[in-house]
């Protein structure tokens, strides 16, 4: 037994003790010197099959290492690990073979208890590694698990000691959605994109649950459409894959590691029954089935209550309905309990009335597999089976201290009351070791919420006087309401009387036999495609064709054809009916192509460029065998195949170039044709985006914006425009859009591009004013020299520039804006604003100002005034270039002010593109180290 120290105020453990009892918990011996006195142990595991073989896991946090016991924890060695342990995963069947899940998502495997450890894979998802199946699997070795790739997760098999590219398996195709591999018992599950069961009612499903997969068959709870907190229960067919509708709107709730619940339980030695709870016109009924979900009913209340007194409970109006939570701590009991070892005893809490309630309840039995009920106690009480059911303990279930317990031989008809301590105790669970077997139990608890553990041992031996001889049992006779044909026959179980007071021991097993019973209609229930209806029988669903069979089936060969039943698996009755309901062997017909289906294995209609894509073609009905298909990828090219059975791994193709194609697939036989497509958006990964726009435009005139791509073809490409201070954006699928702005001021514009499931976007800001007058400038040579040409640097540079005409002018600093344009040769364009106060908002004032800025810029710039220095030794000069972009005033006859510079960003941009990456880090290095000396970048 581990017992830990949690310091609440340093939020971790602070001291572990390790306890070994070899006389069934009367004394422990603490072994904290046999594993380090110092450290701190987190996990203790037991081998599932081997009880002698133990694993101690440490703390992480102080060390990553386990300790090994092979002689039932009385010795342990220490092997240090070089990963994080997170949880371990014992082999069914060889003691020695474990699978370690890591703390950054590897899966480790050892064959000698831990002693040595492999990395088996990477990229591991949690929970989803399972050992084989033996004798289902090829190999013992085999450890089926989910990984994940940049594309999705995979499920892939891997050899236990070699698990390379070259051993991995993959047995599914395609990707599947995070976390959904399942293996259990027989049955592999993935879930896919495009998801389905063989039901159109649950093509729009939303979660799906796999509940069990014991004797042949899959019990699974999904959650449709038009469901929040209720699931559909779904029983399969033999092979796993048909599926028909078992009971609807099951409750559901959230578990402590956030998995979902099903309220729906099986109870434990009577082969084919189930409790559920379902809700009814907002009210949550408990249901019971004895035939493994194909008919269920309400169950009876108790005629007295425990004083004597009546119950008037009639049902449909008044039943009893119980609590289904199965308890995840093993310490603790749930709110229902049933053993095989005790074949028809259940103990469940719950309520009497017209629906479930979490208030007034009371604990019940039946002896009988749910026909009759007895109320046993008024309040909660977790009732403990003991002597394989021979015996029930009941503990109150409170969050006061107790010192007593309740025992009961007789089924719990009586009840008797002992004090196990002298002192009241805050129970906190019980320890059973080896199990209900014994008579032998260990309550552990604590005095007061300040003080250590306190373990009370309770030996029960001393009650029985002997041992149970055969004059102790009686038969019993499971029935339903009298009906002792149950599942196909008539089961007779040999158990101990109520009356016995005796011990059954280890030795005792139950024994049962049977005899078979003649098939009526009750032994089946509607096959895969119909439902039931009002007067009981089974009926084509409005979806299903009954004439449909099999695309395996061949001409020439046979087939089941349902009669619309299916015997309920394990289901063991002969004769009777059986003929009138079991499926008709006959001859395959002659069938044209029908249901023609054409999908991606990723079920997504985008691919990339350079890639393989696999498609999946599927037929509901006609002769696969004999039915031709031809899949047209739309890039001109085309295969065909002889029959559907040749494509089972789907079929892969590469498109060389972006585009939407389309993707058509023709099936044929003798007897006809069918046609399906699809359009396949085929894209490119894109890499980067660039905005043109004017650095200054007119008030109220239209300007143009311009995104431009790389690469410029990356396939269907929408644009999301946000335009000054618009709350709604504006979406092209062109790269150019125009807009106006009726105010002065600083408007920033924003462009996104989405394309395939990347989305890109780029920023400006653009000046607004009502006049404004621009020159374009141009540069000594040595400045092209160090040009970069990215953002940054000609921001930077644009800076050094206005600085130095202004020194060089005496122009004011808020009637210059300078821009330096993208590309070589470096260019810039300089924009002159108007003092308002000069103008006084008169046009002919404003057209003489601008005169007079653009004389003074001018004249300064031809006389070679404006200088500046990059770096030391390179001194660039600044000239007014030949071509003025727009020096222009706002008239009704002019033109826009930056037509002529949205022309020229345009036609660089492309350049820009190219240049960017090959200087941009190295330049953002430099301009942080610039920043750091206050001084002008340098390269």
């Amino acid at each position: 037994m581990l017992t830990k120290l949690f310091d609440f105020n340093l939020n971790s453990v602070t001291e572990s003790s390790l306890w070994r009892s070899t006389d069934y918990g009367a004394t422990y011996q603490k072994l904290n010197d046999k594993v380090g006195a110092k450290t701190i142990l987190s996990y203790l595991y037991v081998s599932p099959n081997n009880k002698r073989k133990i694993m101690l896991l440490t703390d992480p946090e102080v060390e990553s290492s386990l300790l090994i016991s092979s002689d039932e924890g009385a010795t342990y060695q220490k092997y240090r690990l070089n990963f994080y342990i997170l949880s371990l995963l014992f082999h069914p069947e060889q003691e020695d073979w474990i699978l370690a899940y890591s703390h950054d998502q590897k899966l480790y495997s050892s064959v000698e208890f831990g002693r040595r450890w492999q990395l088996v894979h990477e990229r591991v998802a949690p929970n989803r590694f399972y050992w084989s199946k033996m004798g289902l699997d090829k190999e013992p070795g085999l450890i089926h698990l989910e990984t994940s790739i940049s594309e999705g997760p995979l499920y892939v098999t891997c050899k236990l000691q070699n698990c390379t590219d070259a051993n991995k398996g993959k047995p599914f195709p395609g990707y599947i959605d995070p976390s959904s591999l399942v293996v259990q018992d027989e049955y592999v599950f993935v879930q896919v994109p495009l998801l389905r069961l063989p039901s159109p009612r649950s093509c729009a499903l939303l979660e799906l649950h796999v509940i069990s997969t014991d004797e042949n068959r899959v019990v699974a709870a999904v959650q449709e459409w038009n469901q929040n907190e209720t699931y559909n229960l779904y029983v399969s067919d033999t092979s796993g894959v048909f599926y028909t509708l078992a009971l609807e709107n099951v409750v559901s709730s959230m578990g402590l590691e956030g998995n979902v619940m099903v309220d729906l339980y099986e109870v434990a030695g009577i082969k084919g029954m189930f409790l559920a709870n379902k809700k009814t016109d907002n009210q949550v009924k408990t249901y019971i089935t004895y035939n493994r979900g194909r008919d269920w009913r309400l169950l009876q209340a108790p005629s007295k209550d425990l004083r004597g007194n009546s119950i008037h409970c009639v049902l449909p109006y008044c039943s009893l309905h119980l609590h289904l939570h199965v308890s995840a701590n093993p310490y603790t009991s749930g709110n229902i309990a049933s053993r095989e070892s005790a074949p028809g005893i259940i103990v469940a809490s719950g309520s009497i009335g017209s629906e479930l309630t979490s208030g007034n309840v009371s604990v019940f039995i039946t002896s009988d597999a749910g026909n009759a009920w007895r109320q046993i106690f008024d309040e909660e009480y977790a009732v403990l089976y003991l002597d394989q059911g021979g015996a029930l303990v009941a503990i109150r279930h409170t969050p006061l201290p107790i010192r007593h317990l309740w025992l009961s031989f007789d089924e719990g008809r009586q009840w008797n009351k002992y004090s196990f301590t002298s002192t009241p105790l805050f129970v906190d669970g019980v320890l059973g070791e080896p199990g209900e077997e014994t008579l032998i139990m260990t309550i552990f608890g604590h005095v007061s919420h300040r003080s250590e553990w306190q373990l009370v041992k309770i030996d029960f031996r001393s009650i029985f006087n002997r041992r149970c001889t055969e004059v102790d049992y009686q038969t019993w006779h499971l029935h339903d309401q009298g009906e002792p044909c149950l599942m196909g026959v008539k089961r007779i179980y040999r158990k101990l009387k109520p009356t016995s007071r005796c011990v059954m021991g280890k030795m005792y097993s139950v024994s049962m036999t049977s005899g078979s019973c003649d098939c009526t209609e009750a032994d089946f229930e509607c096959d895969y495609g119909y439902e039931r209806r009002t007067d009981g029988r089974c009926n084509p669903a409005f979806w299903f064709h009954p004439a449909s069979v099999s695309r395996s089936c061949t001409t020439g060969m046979t087939f089941l054809n349902s009669t619309g039943y299916r015997k309920v698996v394990s289901n063991n009755c002969t004769a009777g009916v059986i003929a009138e309901y079991t499926a008709r062997r006959q001859q395959c017909p002659a069938q044209a192509p029908r249901g023609l289906h054409l999908v991606t294995s990723e079920a997504s209609l985008t691919a990339t460029v350079g890639t393989n894509v696999t498609f999946l073609v599927f037929l509901e009905e006609g002769d696969g065998a004999r039915t031709s298909i031809t899949v047209d990828f739309g890039d001109g090219h085309a295969l065909t195949y002889s029959n559907v059975s040749s494509m089972e791994d789907g079929i892969k193709h590469i498109y060389k170039s972006v585009g939407i194609y389309r993707v058509s697939a023709v099936a044929e036989n003798s007897l006809g044709s069918e046609t399906t497509m699809l359009y396949l958006h085929v894209t490119c990964q894109l890499e980067h985006i660039h905005l043109s726009a004017p650095f200054v435009a007119l008030k109220n005139k239209e300007v143009n914006l311009t995104a431009v791509l790389w690469p410029s073809q990356v396939g269907t490409v929408t644009y999301i425009w946000w335009i000054g201070n618009n709350t709604e954006p504006a979406i092209t699928l062109e790269g150019s859009v125009a807009c106006t702005f009726s105010k002065e001021g600083i408007n920033t514009v924003t462009v996104q591009v989405s394309a395939g499931n990347s989305i890109l976007q780029d920023r400006k800001t653009i000046a607004v004013h009502e006049f404004f007058r621009s020159h374009l400038l141009a540069f000594s040579s040595n400045l092209d020299e160090h040009n970069p040409d990215v953002p940054e640097w000609r921001l930077d540079v644009s800076r050094v520039i206005k600085t130095s005409m202004i020194q060089a002018t005496g122009i004011r600093e808020d009637q210059l804006l300078v821009s330096v344009l993208p590309g070589l040769p470096t260019a810039a364009e300089v924009f002159l604003l108007l003092d308002k106060l000069i103008t006084e908002g008169r046009p002919e004032k404003s057209s003489a100002h601008l005169d007079q800025l653009s004389e003074v810029l001018l004249n300064t710039l031809n006389q070679n005034l404006v200088q500046f220095t990059l770096r030391p030794g390179v001194q660039v000069t600044v000239y007014a270039a030949h071509l003025s972009a727009a020096p222009l005033v706002d008239t009704s006859e002019n033109h826009s002010g930056s037509a002529m510079l949205m022309l020229l960003s345009v036609v660089v941009a492309g350049l820009a593109v190219f240049v960017v990456y090959k200087f941009k880090s190295c330049y953002l290095l430099q301009r942080k180290q610039a920043k750091g000396h206050g001084g002008v970048p340098t390269q």
